[in-house]
């Protein structure tokens, strides 16, 4: 399963309550679209830490990063590689 898949499943399964899957676009605003609060960005981050094996900083929980299935994966590819580096 690639970066996206999983991402659509978390939201999927932890927000959306829906066994069938993500039906919003890659690119939907997470908030705009009242699938995640606040509170649930954190989850997220949580989500992210432990299944990538990342970590996320504090400066680094913005919309820009977090808000959007290709917003969160570019962000997951970009700490990857600077692991990876």
């Amino acid at each position: 399963m690639n970066v996206k898949e999983q991402i659509r499943e978390f939201i999927a399964e932890n927000f959306l309550f829906n066994p069938d899957g993500f039906d919003l676009s890659d690119d939907a605003s997470f908030l705009d679209e009242g699938v995640v609060d606040s509170t649930g960005t954190l989850e997220v981050v949580m989500f992210v830490e432990e299944t990538f094996g990342v970590t996320v900083g504090d400066n680094e929980i913005e919309p820009e990063n977090f808000d959007s299935v290709n917003k969160l994966a570019a962000y997951i590819a970009r700490k990857s590689a600077e692991i990876a580096a």
